[in-house]
């Protein structure tokens, strides 16, 4: 990044500061500060207030604590990612150093409260603290904390993430071999958990299952991509899609093709986002029970769709950041009465200990934003009988209800733990839908022909000829209405139920054209070089190797599981996909001399160490250190046990490993593995600077003053190193435009952006990433300009 830049960057940092002072300051004082910078907002909305004591959700003697604390503002919360190795090293680092540096420090008169951990998540990975951004700016110790939390979570090591927001993907159960679907996955905390839990034996480097993660707005699937592409996992893909009407997919089950049904489905739903007045503030002006009624159908209709692709004894989720049961109750009644016994509520109340939650409620009404209640269908003007709908009230039938547990439904009030307000139930299917006892047709392809390895995702109209179980007999008059009062592109009418399925609808697709997904031939004459050169163990699976480009050289290789590549190669015409795959070697012009074309790639080297046998070595602490902290060291300043292994290897791309050694405890104690690069007198690494930064600051090198200084002096040799590492990646990735894309998505919506109707009221807004270095990423231009004025300042599913 050139001295101008750096200017520009920080007088706009400056000025931003300044005019968050000036809106912060009008009446709070120092208490303005520690809230964030927030202008003065009247927390008061007596329509809510009225609604939510009308239903009683709140405990007897509870509710003036529930109102102070939906107040306050909500502190902030980091999970440590969990699958892998280094998350105890991360762990240990946090605590010894960083959260001791907060100890008897005081900013403003007032002293910093010590991060907690939240006792209900396992293995004291998820932490708390009252910190804003601003204060974190405050002190030198602070701004240092703050720092490193940004470098981690770029590199995927750490995620800012709302305390609620972790239990849907804690209460799946995920295990490494499940199928999962994501149905409105944007903008990926959750969907970074799951991939973690499918990666929780990382000495398995292709676990069988995977997850497939949808949205349905274009330009939040690149943020999604953004987030899942941190955990470098060749288990996970992007796709673009209505959840309400996602395709059923196939796969290839020993040569037929079956219906691909999903092991566990999280099923996060766009919600009115009460819950989260904590931190959205606006929502306390714009609340209104509107937003809840004109949602109810919407998700209604996404659980549905999520239930039908359910396997049977699989595991659905559904939440919202509401509290308000015609979002919550309403929706799980009415799938359970449907259901005709083919869905029960699982009981979770031994899972997750030390989690404070209130039971689901069995009775409730509905109130217009006029004030006026209903408390059954019957009473309902025939005038309001497209606002309000028959399923948003309780079922009378006593047994039935009863029937249902609905108790077993989970509430978490803000007041109970400090965070904000969620909704949880958790669904087991124990036999098909009713109106898919009959199944499925499933239309057989032609024998493969040998263009069939390539997989296109366009934004042309593709015809989807729909091979779904027969769809849910909706309530026909009553939901047509509902579907147009919501846009819905999905409708269904009475002649569904005596006709079958309705005709199949062209698949709607917008935004970019996605590059295709051409897998490599077994014949390609590309691989035999990189197989001879990194002596690839005969178990690698060439197969799996994918690139994104049909012509001209291919400039990145790209790697998925098999699992993916059978749902790939089934669904071109069904699915748009965004983005799969990780990338493992890249071309570079230098290493043809030497016999191969290709280096590899940081991004993919965990999941191709256990297969390379050649051109691996061993480094010892100190070898790594140097490494990391000089460009293009030579060969002379490494151990002399490195300078012997690499003195009759050749020259070219290189694995640099580390083990930690049991017997000197206080050097790092997990293991390393980094891309590097052997020149005829020197070694180097090529590893992306927020991963150098992790990874020095594991071993105990201060990085925070290095930082600074690099921000503050202009350096022509650094000013080089950026010019090499832009000419080797420039032109080569294609999935720059969505890293590009991603990162300004951030800046204008945060870290994590609304699933909710309501404008500036979220699902889970975390911290934006204004202070993310830039300098290592490429920029694609083409796309950058193309989304120069996008607007996702009210972003719904």
């Amino acid at each position: 990044m050139g001295r101008r830049a750096r200017d520009r960057r920080r007088q706009q940092q400056q000025q931003r500061q300044q005019q968050q002072e000036r809106g912060g300051n009008g009446g709070g004082g120092d208490q303005a500060g520690w809230a964030g910078g927030y202008p003065e907002i009247v927390k008061e909305n007596e329509l809510f207030e009225r609604y939510y004591r009308e239903l009683g959700i709140v405990p007897d003697g509870e509710w003036d604590t529930f109102m102070a604390a939906l107040r306050e503002p909500l502190p902030a919360t980091l999970r440590i990612t969990g699958y892998r190795s280094h998350a105890k090293e991360i762990l240990h680092c946090l605590k010894e150093k960083y959260f001791k540096e907060l100890q008897d420090l005081e900013v403003d008169g007032q002293k910093v409260e010590m991060p907690q951990s939240l006792s209900w998540y396992p293995e004291e990975l998820a932490w708390h603290t009252n910190l804003s951004r601003k204060i974190l700016r405050k002190s030198p110790q602070l701004e240092k904390f703050h720092q490193f939390l940004v470098s981690e979570t770029e590199c995927g090591n750490i995620s800012r993430q709302e305390a609620v927001s972790m239990i849907p993907p804690l209460l799946l159960n995920v295990n490494p071999h499940h199928k999962i679907l994501d149905m409105c996955a944007a903008p990926g905390s959750k969907t970074a958990q799951l991939i973690e839990m499918l990666h929780a034996d990382m000495n398995v480097p292709f676990p069988k299952g995977f997850v497939i993660a949808n949205d349905v707005d274009n330009k939040r699937c690149y943020l999604l991509v953004h987030q899942a592409k941190r955990l470098n996992s060749p288990c996970i893909m992007v796709v673009n899609h209505d959840a309400s009407s996602i395709p059923n997919l196939q796969i290839d089950v020993d040569g037929r093709k079956e219906v691909l049904f999903y092991d566990r489905i999280l099923c996060d739903v766009p919600c009115s986002g009460d819950g989260t007045m904590r931190k959205n503030i606006d929502v306390w002006k714009k609340w209104t029970t509107q937003n809840s009624l004109q949602l109810h159908g919407l998700q209604l209709r996404i659980a549905t769709r999520g239930v039908e692709q359910l396997a049977e004894g699989g595991r659905m989720v559904y939440s919202t950041c509401s509290l308000n049961p015609v979002e919550n109750e309403a929706v799980i009644a009415s799938l359970l009465e449907k259901s005709q016994g083919a869905l029960e509520l699982a009981d979770v109340s031994s899972e997750l200990p030390g989690l404070k939650r209130m039971p689901g409620i069995t009775k409730w009404k509905v109130m217009l934003k006029d004030g006026q209640w209903f408390e059954e269908w019957k009473d309902v003007p025939s005038n309001r009988q497209t606002q309000i709908r028959p399923t948003m009230f309780p079922v009378k039938d006593e047994e039935k209800l009863k029937a249902m547990k609905l108790e077993r439904c989970l509430r978490i009030l803000p007041h109970h733990q400090n965070t904000g307000g969620f909704f949880v139930a958790v669904l087991i299917k124990k036999s098909p839908m009713p109106w898919n006892k009959r199944q499925p047709k499933v239309h057989q392809k032609l024998p493969q022909r040998p263009g069939d390895n390539e997989v296109t995702a366009t934004n042309s109209d593709n015809g989807c000829e729909c091979i779904t179980e027969e769809p849910a007999p909706a309530e026909n008059e009553e939901s047509r209405k509902m579907q147009e009062l919501q846009n819905s592109d999905t409708e269904q009418s009475k002649k569904e139920q005596v006709c079958g399925p309705p005709p199949s609808k062209k698949m709607k697709l917008f935004g970019f054209k996605e590059d295709p997904f051409v897998f490599l031939p077994e014949d390609d004459p590309l691989f035999l070089p990189i197989q001879k050169f990194y002596a690839l163990d005969p178990a690698f699976p060439k197969m799996n190797l994918l690139t994104r480009t049909q012509e001209g050289k291919k400039r990145q290789l790209y790697m998925v599981s098999k699992e993916l590549r059978n749902v790939l190669l089934n669904n071109s015409e069904k699915m748009k996909v965004i983005n799969t795959g990780i990338k493992v070697w890249s071309r570079n012009s230098d290493g043809e001399q030497f016999g191969c074309a290709f280096r590899l790639a940081q991004e993919g080297i965990y999941t191709l160490y256990p297969f390379i046998h050649a051109r691996i070595i061993n480094v010892c602490i100190d070898d790594v250190k140097i490494l990391l902290t000089q460009e293009n060291p030579f060969l002379s300043k490494f151990s002399s046990e490195t300078q012997k292994k690499v003195k009759d290897m050749a020259m070219g791309s290189i694995v640099l490993k580390y083990d930690p050694d049991p017997e000197k405890p206080d050097d790092l104690q997990c293991p390393i593995v980094l891309c590097g690069w052997q020149g005829k007198t020197s070694l180097r690494a090529f590893v992306p600077k927020n991963e150098r930064l992790h990874y020095l600051r594991m071993m105990g090198v201060e990085v925070f003053k290095a930082k600074r200084k690099e921000e503050e002096s202009e350096s022509k040799p650094d000013e080089e190193v950026q010019h090499r590492l832009a000419q080797t990646e420039k032109g080569m990735d294609v999935e720059d435009k969505e890293h590009d894309l991603a990162m300004k998505m951030e800046a204008e919506i945060g870290e994590e952006s609304s699933h909710c109707l309501v404008e500036g009221s979220a699902m889970e807004v975390e911290n934006k990433m204004e202070d993310l270095d830039q300098s290592t990423k490429n920029v694609n231009s083409h796309i950058s300009q193309e989304n120069k004025d996008t607007d996702t300042s009210n972003v719904k599913d």
